[in-house]
């Protein structure tokens, strides 16, 4: 990544990121995971959510992709790129709970 590609996403995109670290999802199902994944500490609506999908699509980070079922249903995934973002903020929340620790700001 480039030094431009460094710095650490807004909060939603990184959970829209996160949730589809697992899987190709739609909308309502990256809702309902961002829901579970932040324990319930980020609320998203649906507004939200399709203008942080437009940006990231737009950053190549996610892409639409094509599927067999309900043609109402817009399915995305993670890119390359989106894959290196999600993997450099995950290490980085990964280094600031380990300082975290080591600073007995949380217990382990």
């Amino acid at each position: 990544m480039n030094k431009a590609d460094t710095s650490l996403l807004p909060h939603a995109s990184f959970y829209v990121l996160f949730a589809l670290s697992l899987k190709p999802r739609h909308g309502y199902e990256l809702l309902r995971q961002i829901a579970q994944d932040a324990d319930g500490r980020v609320r998203m609506g649906a507004g939200a959510l399709y203008g942080t999908l437009k940006r990231l699509s737009a950053d190549n980070l996610i892409e639409e992709m094509p599927f067999e079922g309900d043609p109402r249903r817009r399915y995305y995934r993670l890119t390359v790129k989106g894959w290196r973002h999600v993997h450099a903020d995950a290490a980085h929340y990964q280094r600031i709970v380990q300082l975290a620790i080591d600073r007995n700001v949380i217990a382990t």
